[in-house]
């Protein structure tokens, strides 16, 4: 077994945590060109979260977290009663990469006297709001964490090789109140994604008089569209079945008016068997990132069911639902159509849009009345151009146009930066050269891990050689001669079986 990555002797014991307030502007200090931070994180989702708590106690490192948000939030408007984490507890910021961590899921139930009553519940997936008052928990105790700070600007200094990163701190309504500037050896990038909304519903979604919301505000926007006599859900991940089963079961029996409707040709469930699972271990990211390019541009696409499919629970839910309403006669007044792209949407009265829809497979095209549409039409990686403007011509990319990312999760730069031990880690922003894992949870502290090894030089953080029983890929290896076949020996011999 590889040794505990929690106890090994040249690593500081981890402090625990102790509590305190947000990090307020007077606590934030920035250092200065001649005394620079040894990492910068620009994002504070559980991404960078997981980085910041497993560098807090390598005492060697000084590093900072910058947020825009005042507070730490992941999902607020899908935390849906009972919706529950697709990744198992373990996948919490630091587990994966040290079981000892002040910092685990574990922890934060023992310090909230809740360890027992999980013990009994007996439960492997967590719910999601509690993941997020987990990670809440950590972010409250966490030093080095500033919320409230936007980041501007990164540029590179090439006078003292270090990178200065221009910020504006935001008063209580998000206006900036005093710009500052801190200087930093490395960089890790851990800004997200933003909900994505297909470009025919984009004017209506922006309108705030018509109610057509991404499943990332469904909940601030619940009530209103319980109250539309008809709704249409748009899209079959995870995130639509889930606002799909909330809206079923608040509908009276017989009235429901659901309509759900998706581009994908099948409700499908995600692929969740345990040598499935093994495309988000890093044997599997790891062999995906030594892919040529256009192979991997294929791939990523046509393994949608890894990631964008529905929980088989949450199926079962749905079809139960579905299925009482029948006891007594008749069927739920619901609509669910899968292989469905929408086409056009126009608003048509004060609360009333049409949607013009197309199913490719059959050669149709339809038109749905509805009164609210929710869109659980997914994320999409926010994009790197505009913070690292300033980098540009640093920046060495593929034949597409995005960020080369090696192994290590560096941006390929410019080895005038690279060659001075600087470099620019990015987090969640690496589908195309790392795959499918990239935003899923269960690698986050593995990623995290990879990362801190690599600013440091060392190890602080062992990590296993191998992750999974499957096998990727063949090793090039010579192509044995058939029988009888004679071959050239050294020194003019010939040897024949």
């Amino acid at each position: 077994m590889p040794p505990d990555p929690g106890r090994h002797a040249d690593r500081p014991a981890p402090r625990p945590p102790h509590r305190r307030g947000p990090a307020t502007h007077r606590e934030c200090t920035h250092p200065t060109p001649q005394a620079p931070r040894d990492l910068v994180g620009i994002g504070i989702g559980p991404f960078n979260l997981s980085l910041a708590a497993l560098a807090h106690p390598l005492a060697e490192l000084d590093t900072a977290f910058y947020d825009r948000r005042p507070a730490f939030h992941w999902h607020p408007g899908l935390l849906i009663d009972g919706a529950t984490l697709q990744v198992p507890f373990l996948a919490d910021l630091v587990t994966l990469a040290d079981p000892a961590s002040p910092w685990s899921f574990l922890n934060y139930l023992r310090h909230r006297e809740r360890l027992f009553p999980f013990y009994f519940a007996e439960r492997f997936h967590i719910q999601r709001a509690e993941y997020d008052a987990y990670c809440r928990w950590v972010s409250d105790n966490l030093p080095g964490l500033h919320f409230g700070h936007q980041i501007d600007t990164v540029r590179w200094d090439p006078e003292r090789s270090l990178f200065e990163i221009d910020f504006a701190q935001l008063d209580a309504d998000g206006a900036a109140e005093a710009l500052g500037r801190t200087h930093a050896r490395n960089i890790v990038l851990g800004i997200g994604t933003a909900p994505h909304i297909p470009e025919p519903l984009r004017a209506l979604a922006d309108a705030p008089a018509v109610p057509v919301v991404h499943s990332a505000d469904y909940l601030r926007h619940r009530e209103r569209i319980l109250a539309a006599e008809h709704v249409t859900v748009v899209g079959s991940g995870q995130s639509g079945a889930e606002v799909f089963l909330d809206l079923l079961r608040h509908r009276p029996a017989g009235r429901e008016r659901l309509h759900w409707l998706t581009r994908t040709e099948a409700f499908a469930p995600m692929e969740y068997s345990k040598l499935g699972l093994e495309h988000f271990t890093p044997d599997y990211t790891r062999y995906f990132h030594g892919l040529p390019q256009p192979v991997r541009d294929r791939l990523v696409p046509r393994q949608w069911q890894l990631h964008k499919g529905i929980d088989t629970d949450t199926i079962a839910a749905i079809h139960d639902e579905l299925y009482q309403r029948t006891l007594h006669g008749g069927w739920p007044d619901t609509v669910l159509t899968p292989g469905v792209s929408v086409r056009a949407a126009t608003r048509t009265g004060q609360t009333t849009i049409e949607l013009d829809l197309a199913h490719p497979q059959q050669g149709t095209r339809s038109r749905l009345v509805t009164e609210a549409v929710v869109l659980a039409t997914g994320y999409r990686e926010r994009p790197l151009d505009q913070l690292l403007a300033g980098l540009a011509p640093h920046i060495r990319r593929d034949t597409a146009g995005r960020p080369r990312i090696d192994e290590q999760y560096r941006i390929d730069l410019d080895p005038t930066i690279t060659a001075t031990g600087s470099n620019i880690y990015v987090q969640n922003a690496e589908r195309h050269t790392h795959g499918v894992g990239a935003p899923d949870l269960g690698l986050a502290a593995w990623r995290s891990a990879t990362i801190l090894n690599a600013v440091t030089g060392k190890d602080p953080y062992p990590l296993p050689r191998r992750t999974a029983f499957t096998t990727f890929g063949l090793d090039e290896q010579p192509t044995p001669a058939p029988p009888g076949w004679a071959r050239p020996a050294s020194a003019g011999h010939t040897i024949s079986r």
